[in-house]
């Protein structure tokens, strides 16, 4: 049963199954291990990025394409669920209009670039993917009617996943009962469904000629396959399951806007949490995630604390002050894909390839 949802494909190591198994139990008792409301959303957060970073995985590290319009699907499941939410009301109806209208979207949009622009070079067509989603975005910010504008959407969810909603009038082991609770454990649920559903694509015949464009676009073409097709659809596949991710996070922030979902710093996170996890693992995509998102928001606290110790040694204090956390965190990164160019999944299936 195991192997059947893992598609067959497991992590290949054991350091690395401790550390995934680590990881899924850190998510699954965040909120009873670690109280509070930023480290709730912090584990919220590795749950929407790594269905994020997965499916732009599916893209890149299976198909070899780059693209920089990811964001802008991750933007439409999110403005999908806000607007239809604004307009139809806080109800599970407004909840499933708004995604299913954001895929169908995300779909022809989709379908459209990967018809049209994958058939050029793979730098022309990483330009025209850059091109469009800079276009989305602005449009994003104009069309206030629509969007919000600058200022996003806010709205209200339904009653269930609200903190006013409590399943009971006592805390469980210090912890309330809540829709906040349920609305995370559900995140928590929908991310796994997600990602043992790119496992399975993957590992499929589909995701095995993907691997195969990947690396000899003209040998799988000579065997018989008809690249451009795969290829527009690993684009299409890719862009549904980043709008599911933009819908998630929509509905756990209650809100959005254009800097949101759709930033270009958000592209360049995505990239850097693949480079580190590891490419054409899917498995590093939770590694990079979890890695990326928790060095982001506990660096400057940790930051705060060495700046204190060192408030006697000027140089010193100044170099670790908390206001240069981008700094270290883009040292730390350098550093990271350095010592494990293959990515973190990478290095340790190869470490237990050479074990005897």
């Amino acid at each position: 049963m195991f192997s059947h949802l893992l598609s067959g494909d497991f992590p290949r190591s054991r350091v690395l199954l401790v550390v995934l198994l680590l990881i899924l139990a850190g998510l699954t008792f965040a909120p009873f291990a670690f109280p509070g409301a930023k480290a709730l959303n912090v584990a919220a957060k590795i749950c929407i990025f790594i269905v994020l970073v997965a499916s732009f995985d599916l893209l890149l590290g299976y198909t070899g394409i780059v693209s920089f319009a990811h964001t802008m699907f991750f933007g439409i499941g999110a403005y999908g669920i806000a607007m239809a939410i604004t307009r139809l009301g806080p109800t599970w109806k407004a909840i499933a209009v708004g995604t299913a209208a954001a895929l169908i979207a995300s779909l022809a949009l989709s379908l459209l670039i990967g018809l049209f622009s994958l058939r050029v070079k793979a730098l022309f067509y990483a330009m025209i993917t850059l091109a469009v989603a800079t276009a989305f975005q602005t449009l994003a910010s104009q069309l206030s009617d629509f969007t919000g504008g600058e200022d996003g959407l806010s709205f209200r969810v339904p009653e269930v996943l609200t903190p006013g909603f409590s399943l009971s009038g006592h805390p469980f082991l210090g912890v309330n009962l809540d829709g906040k609770l349920i609305s995370y454990y559900l995140l928590v649920a929908v991310t796994i469904v997600l990602f043992l559903a790119m496992l399975r694509i993957v590992n499929s015949p589909f995701g095995r000629v993907l691997q195969a464009i990947r690396e000899n676009e003209f040998r799988a073409e000579a065997l018989g396959y008809r690249t451009v097709l795969y290829r527009t659809w690993s684009n299409v596949l890719s862009a549904l399951f980043a709008t599911l991710a933009g819908a998630l996070l929509a509905l756990w922030l209650r809100y959005n806007g254009p800097d949101t979902s759709l930033s270009f710093e958000i592209m360049i996170d995505i990239l850097l949490m693949v480079v580190i996890g590891g490419m054409g693992t899917l498995y590093g995509a939770v590694a990079g995630a979890t890695l990326f998102i928790i060095t982001q928001n506990y660096l400057q606290d940790l930051m705060k604390v060495a700046s204190s110790g060192l408030a006697g040694v000027p140089l010193l204090r100044d170099l670790v002050h908390p206001d240069r956390w981008l700094l270290w965190l883009g040292i730390l990164f350098v550093l990271s894909i350095y010592r494990f160019p293959t990515g973190i999944v990478g290095k340790l299936r190869a470490r237990a390839q050479r074990a005897p």
